[in-house]
Order: C-alpha cells, then sequence, then structure tokens
C-alpha cells in the first residue's frame, strides 16, 4: 500500500535535480536557482536533441507559473551561447530552439489553453509523490499533460520533419515502421498526414490514430478495446505490437 505525499518546493526541485530522466527519458540536469532579471531560475536542463529546457517548479496549481517560466526562457534565450560555454560538460547545443517545462501537481484549463498559443516547444507535467507502507523514500510520479493543439492556417507538415524529432535511431526507425504498415495493410483506404506535432493516421478518410513524436520515443493516440481515446508509450516492439493491434481491431469493428 502507499499514500501521497505533499512536498515543499524545494524536495521538488531536488527530485528534478537528482531524477530528471523520471520525467523524459534523455533529460538531464544542468544548474539550478540561476540569477535572472525576474529572479531565480528554478531549474535549467538539457534534452536528448541538447536543447536548453528552462523549468518552472510549483507545488500548488499557478496559472503565474507560466509568465514566470517566459521571463526565465526570455533571459536563457539571450544567453544561450553563454550557457553553453560554462556548462561545457552538458552538450548543450545553442543552434537547437530553447524549450518550457512547467511541473506542477495540476494545471487549470486557463494555463492549458494559454499554453496553444505560445510559438515555443512547451511540456506540461503534473506529478505526484507517493510513499510504501514502512518506507521512508518517495516514489515521483510524472504525467505529461496535453495540450490542445492551436487551429492554423493551412502549413504543409513533412512527414520527414515529424519523425526527426525523434533522436533516438531505433525509436525513429519504429514510427516510420508504423506508417509503413499502415500503408501497405490498407493500401489505397490509408492516409498519413503530418499536422503540426504529430501525424495523423487515418482510414477511409477517419482518424485511427495520431503519433506524436518525443525525443526518445513517441506515442500513439488511439482507441483502446472499449473505444475510449488513449494515449500510449511506445518504447519497444511489443507495446508496438500491442497498439498495431488496437488500431486493426478498431478498424475492424468500426469501418470495415
Amino acid at each position: 500500500m502507499y499514500k501521497k505525499v505533499d512536498i515543499s518546493e524545494r524536495e521538488l526541485e531536488e527530485i528534478v535535480r537528482r531524477h530528471p530522466s523520471l520525467i523524459e527519458e534523455g533529460l538531464t540536469y544542468v544548474t539550478h536557482q540561476s540569477h535572472t532579471r525576474t529572479g531565480r531560475l528554478d531549474v535549467l536542463l538539457v534534452d536528448s536533441g541538447k536543447s536548453l529546457v528552462v523549468a518552472e517548479l510549483k507545488v500548488v496549481e499557478d496559472d503565474a507559473m507560466l509568465t514566470q517560466c517566459i521571463d526565465y526562457f526570455d533571459h536563457v534565450s539571450g544567453g544561450v551561447e553563454t550557457y553553453a560555454r560554462m556548462h561545457a560538460g552538458h552538450g548543450i547545443d545553442p543552434t537547437q530552439p530553447l524549450r518550457m517545462l512547467l511541473i506542477a501537481p495540476s494545471f487549470s484549463q486557463t494555463l492549458i489553453n494559454r499554453c496553444k498559443y505560445l510559438d515555443v516547444s512547451i511540456s506540461l507535467f503534473t506529478y505526484s509523490c507517493l510513499r510504501l507502507d514502512g518506507q521512508q523514500a518517495l516514489l515521483p510520479v510524472f504525467n505529461e499533460q496535453a495540450i490542445p493543439s492551436l487551429q492554423e492556417a493551412p502549413v504543409v507538415h513533412k512527414e520527414e520533419d515529424r519523425l526527426s524529432y525523434i533522436t533516438d535511431a531505433t525509436a525513429k526507425a519504429r514510427a516510420a515502421s508504423v506508417l509503413e504498415w499502415l500503408r501497405a495493410t490498407w493500401e489505397a483506404r490509408a492516409a498519413v498526414d503530418p499536422i503540426k506535432n504529430a501525424i495523423s493516421l487515418k482510414v477511409d478518410n477517419r482518424v485511427v490514430a495520431y503519433l506524436d513524436p518525443r525525443r526518445k520515443n513517441f506515442m500513439i493516440n488511439t482507441y483502446s478495446s472499449d473505444d475510449t481515446w488513449t494515449p500510449y508509450a511506445i518504447n519497444g516492439e511489443e507495446e508496438l505490437e500491442a497498439a498495431k493491434r488496437l488500431i486493426q481491431n478498431y478498424i475492424t469493428r468500426r469501418l470495415q
């Protein structure tokens, strides 16, 4: 058995510093509490694509954290090359676009909606801390919060551009295989449409899944066996085959 435990912002910062890979695979710690014009930046990280990640942490739901993170993002963006030189051992590539990362126990719908208007890469993660019975150590659990897409003027997105976001070669090849599987299985009935941050998989002009690239893996959003739209993290062949079966079963139930 376990119970949820409240923690302080300092404890949350310590967890993020020590275990950034629990948030996103390949994420590593660079520095924390750096002075900026508007305050102290909570944590600075670097992802597997060598992009700097400006992280803002809260232990309560707080809409103001978005503005704070934007201010820190602005500060770091003006000195990316300096950060890269100061922390040369972390492999920071100053030519890569910066990212924003917000971590809190929950986010209001207002904050989530505001994020879709930002023309920067931003990720939202909720967290909870669990304590197992008879143990003092805390088990942090992070979950990514989806941000709705902004309706936009028609833009030509390219399949390779979406796939190239994945930095792990095996994961990238695995993602490409999903697209080829759809085309080979349903031939003229199938369509693969790259969109802003994902790839839409369609059969008979109906969306059956979305492929959402991540740095080290990808997500497949599709219908579960009870027709509930559900995200699945694809980290290996077993998870991939399970997701393909869900897509195929949905098509058989609904489109055949």
